[in-house]
């Protein structure tokens, strides 16, 4: 038998729906990628998946229900409908309930044009680039580790209001590790990207030997607070732990570092000391993403009753001042505040920024220079505390200059309070976060000067 097109597949669970309303979305994705370990390639692969998922509405005695079931592969259609209806019957009614989205939100693509696809060829240029790479690791004794992964995803979303909605993403990362023979010292650069076109296998290179230079020369420091330089990476990851934990309702209830004492939430209140935006937009260049919603399941930050909704850009933090939360469409009307959708990018900028991190590192008299975080974990919701620890290079930085490298630390931080006691951003650049670009690679971030991080102990880690 022939495989369904992901067009039919929707359709067909449309029509096969005997609910009160019905969403459904198919999701085709292809994946590409290479890796390499002590200067050789060891595997390369390409792979094909197609999602489907079904989200059955029913109106019953007590309220509107909604149940989701997810099939991998191609599913039988009347046993995904039937067991989606029953999951929504056996749910009881939904506190997100409203009516569907009905309005085709602006950016959808063409419905009827087969699935966009990559393939290892994305790699074309990249590979014998890496190749010279692993040569001149190898010419100076060090090696080279990493991975590069390319994958494209096209989602067809189509609901009983008449929606079909269809949306091509690319998403790209590749990191590069470097290590000395005995594996004492280790250093990483990594870079996220649309079609791999635009990422420079030896500007990645060029970092990664500059840092293995630094890291010659060992400095044993104790925990305490340092002036800290915290390049974009790092920016990245304390960042989208930020914008992850912006759900109004939690706000709204005291339950975040969003809340206001006494009740409400902290919006139109001042966090960013400097003139900081933080802000989220579905056409930034070079980080495009699905200018609507694509729900699953429902949270703080999304409802399937919101599948189709539009998610234009919007700003977080305007000008150092908390200015939107992210707010579904039922909390929104329960609050009379506007409903805000999350958007899959982010981006922080400064409008007087434009110093390089070299710049910012040329500018101070003694400090450390980051390269990334790592197991980053909450400790307190209520101010946003996370935990966690610094990886591949900690850098001793002694009048305008990088004198070696450091011990790594375990750090305690708010993202919320470095904001407030920030003093310098640079310029802002697109990078990829270490610790959570399985989930998310399209950031923007600049590097940031903090007076007084907290290093809160000495690690062993490497």
């Amino acid at each position: 038998m022939s495989r369904p097109a992901a067009q039919d597949l929707v359709e067909q669970c449309l029509k096969a729906s005997a609910a009160d309303d019905q969403v459904a979305f198919v999701v085709e994705t292809s994946e590409a990628n290479l890796r390499w370990a002590g200067n050789s390639l060891t595997t390369n692969g390409s792979m094909r998946s197609r999602r489907v998922v079904v989200v059955s509405f029913v109106d019953g005695s007590a309220g509107m229900a909604a149940g989701t079931v997810t099939r991998s592969g191609t599913p039988d259609v009347a046993e995904l409908v039937a067991a989606s209806e029953q999951a929504a019957r056996d749910a009881g009614p939904a506190e997100d309930a409203v009516p569907l989205v009905s309005d085709v939100p602006p950016g959808n693509g063409d419905w009827d044009a087969p699935p966009a696809e990559t393939s290892i060829e994305v790699f074309a240029d990249f590979a014998p680039d890496l190749g010279q790479a692993f040569g001149e690791a190898r010419d100076r004794g060090e090696l080279l580790y990493g991975f590069a992964e390319h994958s494209m995803a096209t989602t067809y979303l189509g609901s009983s209001t008449g929606l079909r909605l269809r949306h091509d993403q690319p998403t790209g990362r590749v990191e590069l590790n470097g290590k000395s023979p005995d594996f004492s010292r280790s250093v990483w650069a990594g870079a996220g990207t649309r079609d791999f076109r635009d990422v420079s296998v030896a500007d990645l290179a060029a970092e990664v030997r500059r840092k293995m230079g630094w890291s010659r020369r060992r400095v044993e420091l104790p925990a305490g607070r340092y002036e800290t330089l915290l390049p974009p990476s790092a920016v990245s990851d304390l960042m989208i732990y930020l914008y992850w934990t912006m759900e109004a309702r939690d706000a709204d209830e005291g339950r975040n570092v969003f809340a206001r004492p006494g009740g409400g939430n902290r919006v139109g209140e001042r966090l960013a000391a400097l003139p900081l935006t933080l802000r989220s937009d579905p056409n930034a260049p070079g980080l495009e993403t699905a200018p609507f919603q694509v729900v699953g399941a429902s949270s703080g930050s999304a409802s399937v009753f919101d599948n189709g909704m539009a998610s234009p850009a919007v700003n977080w933090i305007e000008d150092g001042v908390l200015a939107n939360l992210v707010r579904p469409r039922a909390w929104a009307l329960r609050t009379t505040a506007p409903a805000t959708a999350a958007v899959d990018n982010l981006l922080l900028e400064d409008p007087d920024g434009t110093a390089t991190q070299d710049e910012m590192v040329a500018a101070t008299d003694r400090g450390l220079l980051l390269t990334c975080l790592w197991y980053i974990r909450e400790v307190d919701p209520q101010t946003l505390l996370l935990t966690g620890l610094t990886r591949d290079g900690v850098f001793l930085v002694e009048n305008g200059e990088v004198t070696g490298a450091v011990n790594n630390f375990r750090f305690n931080e708010s993202p919320v309070d470095l904001l407030g006691r920030a003093v310098q951003a640079g310029r802002t650049e697109r990078t990829l976060p270490r610790e959570w670009n399985d989930w998310f690679t399209r950031c923007a971030m600049p590097p940031m000067r903090v007076p007084d991080f907290n290093m809160s102990s000495v690690s062993p880690a490497s």
